[in-house]
């Protein structure tokens, strides 16, 4: 969301990130739910995302039957903080796929970890 809302205080540094970002970005449907929710205050920020996606910005992975239970089972874990769908489905897709690392200014995925205790390393502060 950064990316897209000039006023946000990421928004540089995300821009920057991208700029010198040389692998392939991955979110889930419930993700770009998320982030239009929170550009709601502008639709032109709005359009802008959804046309970036479009064009390949980002890889979509579909969530299984499997992500549905695994989401559902972490909801129940982290239920004290909540955590939302669009955090459940990043860290089932992690898991499933095996990728450790993520790009977020979401403070929670600190604290989130995935089966087997393994931390996320968030390359976007890195």
């Amino acid at each position: 969301m950064a990316l897209f809302d000039k006023g946000d205080q990421h928004h540089r540094q995300a821009l920057d990130f991208l700029s010198s970002f040389t692998g392939e970005l991955l979110a889930t449907t419930p993700v770009l739910t998320e982030v239009c929710y929170l550009l709601d205050f502008n639709v032109a920020a709005q359009v802008d995302f959804i046309r970036w996606v479009s064009e390949g910005a980002l890889t979509l992975v579909e969530l299984d039957r499997k992500d549905l239970l695994r989401i559902a089972e972490l909801a129940q874990k982290y239920a004290d903080l909540p955590m939302d769908f669009a955090d459940a489905s990043l860290v089932a897709i992690g898991e499933r796929l095996e990728i450790r690392q993520i790009a977020t200014i979401d403070t929670d995925f600190h604290l989130y970890r995935m089966q087997g205790k393994t931390a996320f390393r968030n390359i976007f502060f890195s």
